[in-house]
């Protein structure tokens, strides 16, 4: 920009992104005007606004920067009025009666805070895509107005600390999960092609058991996709650090850089397409679904979620002096609070059809929210509770450990332990949001935390400021409210094993959220506290909520009705003939050692391929059965009305039928002559 701007639209610009000013169209067609001169540089002929809508990935409509000029010739164009808005056709993406089919309009604006990008010939802009009537209809929208909100929301508490800060961002660091299959292989797996996972496949005698992929030595084709595709994305300004292999054979991990959400989710969104690009490019296919694989561990993002402060502060990070530390605390604690009281709803933020099979496995977040602090932050907390002068302890820092080996320099030990099985952990200087899915748009979960985040500062800034007014110092009024918070948010804190049973009953007696039904999770989102949460915020209306549950219940009915679809189709075209197949093969040489053999020697020689003959029978017959019993509860669940509670009637009576029905596939599988089986199994997926 400072190399293609004049000096006053620079100015003007720098303001918009760092500091959330008005973008005055005045400027627009300057700034259009040295974008598509860069953009020229770089061979680009066409550009698009780029959006996120509903549908949890991202939406591109290409136009030509030529325009015809009335005359019989064309000229290349770019104004400031297209770059700052367009008009897709709103009824056509998922809007939850927001827009019906005759009422198309909807507009979509530019970003100014998040950098336009080069894909190919394109120039890409982000853009917010919001109905006719106002209504977001995407993720942006309400994400810029959530971290508006947590931005004025945590400035006015950092004032009590430091009056300098003007400030609060939030920041997102994303480990992004994910497995890579031979695309050849993948290609003639239905289900992987039509679903993203299988629906049938029984587990490898080998997976990862053995726990010798994670952290292994990377396959040297999957470096040469991995080095690729760190090029592509920092071309794309996206700062790829870290790659590893990931625990279950054939998935791997790649982490950026940490950066201010809004661009973080941006970025997570163009690195998901590009992944799939990259990988066609060396003979793979990623799958980006939560559960892609059976037996074996599922993909998920780890949100690593700060706030900091225009002044160069960490507030999650523990202080040296005691002003610091009690604004650590403080935001800490404001943190659990939020945490507590919309567990439910941040478990809706991150809840998905695909995402339930990875959530309460033992080898993913429980689906119960709950955080974990520490056994040091955990005591200071305690100790904050009971004690009664205006004192706060100090936060350790880390401390060394010894090895006992002379070539090994002392070891630094971290101040928290850290517990995968807890949902929403405390990781030093951040939390870490364990539950969100590997292949969801992180908006969802980020609006709903930065939301719940801004309502509690907000909430606690007033309590604080009544008992300054009531003629309380300060600091002994913000202790008096967090010593209030210790006790309050307790329910929310648990240091054990997230796996447990145990665990599971102490949360239903601690009143957590413990609901496991996909749709019935969803209600979250229009409990009375949390609509007031977002309307207080002037995040979303509640309009713009009972839309967006639409929405969710709709999407979680496609998805198991596609699945359903694709497990029926498959059971009775490809394995129940081939099961056949092979049961008339060993029926062949059951008449066989018959006709050449007396009565008794045929019986036993045939009776362990009796055995079988009488299994596939009865396999085939089950899941024959099955399948029509399946269509029936389709069908019934269809003549429902109601988008919730057709949700609930695909989630209660259709779903379970994809496990039952796969279970005897599974068993066929291991039955059935290898050379007869149409569709490549584990062994064949898994390793590369």
């Amino acid at each position: 920009m400072f190399r293609y701007l004049p000096k006053e639209a620079y100015g003007a610009m720098i303001d918009v992104i760092d500091n959330g000013a008005h973008l005055d169209r005045a400027i627009a067609d300057t700034v259009a005007a040295g974008m598509k001169q860069w953009a020229s540089e770089q061979g680009v002929t066409h550009y698009t606004h780029w959006f996120q809508p509903l549908t949890g990935g991202t939406a591109e409509k290409h136009e030509s920067f030529l325009e015809y000029n009335m005359k019989g010739g064309v000229m290349e164009e770019f104004s400031g009025k297209v770059l700052i808005q367009q008009e897709p056709d709103a009824s056509s993406f998922p809007n939850g009666g927001i827009r019906n089919t005759f009422e198309a309009r909807g507009y979509t604006a530019w970003d100014a805070s998040s950098p336009v990008f080069i894909i190919d010939d394109t120039l890409c802009i982000p853009t917010i895509f919001i109905s006719y009537t106002g209504e977001s209809l995407d993720y942006k929208a309400p994400l810029l107005k959530a971290l508006k909100a947590v931005d004025v929301a945590a400035t006015d508490v950092c004032k009590y600390f430091d009056p300098k800060v003007k400030k609060v961002s939030a920041y997102l660091g994303i480990e992004q999960e994910y497995f890579l299959v031979d695309e050849d292989i993948c290609n003639v797996r239905p289900d992987l092609l039509l679903t993203g996972r299988t629906l049938m496949g029984h587990e490898a005698a080998k997976n990862q058991q053995l726990e010798d992929h994670y952290f292994g030595s990377i396959p040297d084709r999957v470096v040469e996709f991995m080095k690729d595709l760190e090029i592509k994305a920092v071309e794309l300004g996206i700062p790829i650090k870290t790659r590893h292999n990931e625990v279950a054979p054939g998935q791997f991990e790649l982490a950026p850089i940490y950066e201010e959400c809004n661009l973080a989710v941006d970025h997570n969104m163009i690195l998901m397409s590009l992944m799939n690009k990259v990988a066609g490019e060396h003979g793979f296919r990623v799958l980006l679904h939560e559960k892609p694989f059976k037996g074996i561990n599922g993909s998920g993002k780890h949100c690593n979620w700060s706030l900091g402060t225009d002044t160069g502060v960490l507030l999650y990070a523990p202080g040296k002096t005691p002003e610091k530390n009690l604004q650590f605390v403080t935001f800490v604690l404001n943190t659990l609070m939020a945490v507590h009281r919309h567990n439910g709803l941040l478990k809706a933020s991150i809840m998905s059809a695909t995402n339930a099979h990875r959530l309460g496995a033992n080898e993913a977040p429980p689906a119960i929210i709950s955080s974990f602090l520490g056994s040091q932050l955990s005591s200071m907390l305690d100790e904050l509770e009971n004690s009664t002068d205006d004192s706060i302890a100090a936060a350790g820092g880390k401390s060394g450990f010894k090895s006992g080996l002379s070539q090994v320099p002392e070891i630094m030990i971290d101040s928290t332990d850290r517990n995968r099985t807890s949902p929403f952990a405390f990781t030093g200087n951040r939390f870490e949001f364990r539950a969100v899915g590997s292949q969801a748009n992180c908006a969802s979960a980020m609006i709903v935390l930065n939301t719940a985040v801004a309502e509690q500062l907000k909430e606690f800034k007033a309590e604080v400021d009544a008992l300054v007014a009531g003629g309380k110092e300060t600091v002994s009024a913000i202790l008096s409210v967090l010593r209030v918070y210790v006790k309050k948010c307790k329910a929310i804190r648990f240091e054990g094993n997230g796996y447990s049973d145990e665990w599971k009953a102490e949360a239903a007696r601690r009143g957590l959220d413990c609901e496991t039904s996909c749709p019935v999770i969803f209600d979250s989102y229009l409990s009375e506290d949390s609509i007031k949460m977002f309307e207080s915020c002037s995040v979303m209306t509640r309009k713009e909520l009972e839309a967006r549950n639409e929405v969710k219940w709709e999407t979680y009915t496609k998805k198991i009705q596609i699945e359903a679809r694709v497990l029926g189709d498959l059971a009775m075209n490809h394995i129940i003939p081939v099961a056949t197949d092979y049961q008339n093969k060993l029926l062949d040489n059951v008449y066989k050692l018959a006709a050449i053999t007396d009565k008794e020697t045929a019986a036993r020689l045939s009776a362990d391929n009796m055995k079988l003959i009488e299994e596939i029978a009865e396999r085939t017959a089950f899941i024959s059965k099955n399948c029509e019993l399946m269509v029936e509860a389709r069908k019934a669940a269809n003549a429902i009305e109601s988008e919730r509670e057709k949700a609930v009637a695909y989630h209660d009576t259709v779903a379970p039928f994809l496990d039952t029905i796969r279970y005897h596939i599974d068993k066929l599988e291991l039955i059935v002559d290898n050379r007869m089986w149409t569709l490549p199994k584990y062994r064949e997926l898994l390793y590369i």
